[in-house]
């Protein structure tokens, strides 16, 4: 028999395509080159591999819209890529997964942020990855297209039941583009959530934020060593960002949801498995946290979703997602109270 955690959790996966979502942000290209270790090379003490393929997901905001839709949602995506192989790519793989990519500029000037993974080994093993190269796209400093991307927002907040900030210091998420999305959310009041890797305290007065546990450590300057510090500090950043509630994920640790008015709650993990790759795992995090907010479910039932949805994104490789049917099996597998 369900307990009640579990039948309300199970009634917001099932009304996910219900909502909108829009995401604004910095959409990131990655990209995982798979090759076979051959031999060593004559030039230098290096592996070479024989390319075996090459796969472009989503990214970034991009990772975060692709979520959405993947968990059912209608997401769009306001943002910017570069007129180029990556940008086409990113845009093509969005696009075949539901996103809605109207309001996803492609500037001809500017590169898309792309992050290529190489990942080898022999030919009957597991792919491990081996180096990192990213291609960083330059800071967004032309006026005329920071003004388009706050006419896209303005838009796209007209029909959302909420909006995703994601930002990965790429410059989108920039004063012209906040000032449009909260004169939109005060005409059609609508939750916020914020996920910044690196300015977080610049993103004050809205709904929630899901930071991890290094970032609130950044924010605040100084290491937090017990659970009570952790929760303390939080509370405080959340007074201080002017938020309803604030959600920080602890990876092996689980997640702490410190909320206006109320005892901090400490959420372990739903699974004991150890994680395989927790790359983009913030993004199914923030998506899941916020459409079930959307859905007019308290930050409570709404961390205890996103942590479901955690626990399950780390046991993939690479930047994944995580479908309704994998939630809704973790939900009803997994006793929480």
């Amino acid at each position: 028999m369900p307990t009640p955690l579990q039948e309300r959790l199970t009634r917001l996966v099932r009304e996910f395509p219900r909502r909108r979502v829009v995401v604004v942000g910095d959409a990131v290209a990655d990209q995982f080159l798979y090759g076979e270790i051959s031999r060593v090379s004559r030039e230098a003490p290096v592996l070479i591999l024989r390319h075996e393929r090459t796969e472009t997901v989503p990214g970034g905001a991009a990772n975060c819209a692709a979520n959405l839709a993947t968990l059912g949602a209608q997401a769009a995506l306001v943002g910017m890529v570069g007129a180029d192989e990556s940008g086409r790519a990113l845009v093509g793989e969005l696009t075949a997964r539901g996103v809605d990519c109207r309001a996803l500029l492609s500037a001809p000037a500017q590169t898309t942020a792309t992050k290529v993974r190489i990942l080898a080994g022999h030919a009957h093993s597991t792919r491990q990855q081996v180096i990192r190269v990213d291609y960083e796209a330059a800071p967004l400093a032309d006026d005329q297209l920071k003004a388009q991307l706050a006419a896209q927002l303005r838009a796209a907040c007209a029909a959302a039941d909420a909006v995703i900030i994601s930002d990965y210091n790429y410059g989108v998420a920039c004063a012209e583009v906040l000032d449009a999305l909260r004169a939109a959310v005060r005409e059609r009041p609508v939750p916020v959530l914020v996920d910044s890797r690196y300015r977080l305290l610049e993103f004050a007065g809205f709904t929630s934020a899901t930071p991890n546990e290094d970032e609130v450590e950044h924010v605040l300057g100084r290491r937090l060593n017990e659970d009570a510090t952790l929760a303390e500090a939080a509370a405080d950043l959340c007074a201080r960002l002017g938020y309803d509630a604030l959600l920080v994920t602890r990876g092996p640790h689980g997640m702490l949801l410190v909320e206006r008015g109320r005892a901090p709650l400490h959420i372990p993990t739903a699974s004991t498995r150890e994680a395989v790759d927790g790359t983009g795992a913030g993004d199914t995090v923030i998506a899941t946290y916020t459409l079930a907010l959307a859905l007019g479910a308290t930050y409570a039932d709404a961390a205890h979703l996103a942590n479901h949805a955690a626990d399950l994104v780390v046991m993939k490789r690479g930047t994944a997602t995580v479908t309704p049917a994998e939630l809704l099996a973790s939900v009803l597998e997994n006793d929480e109270r």
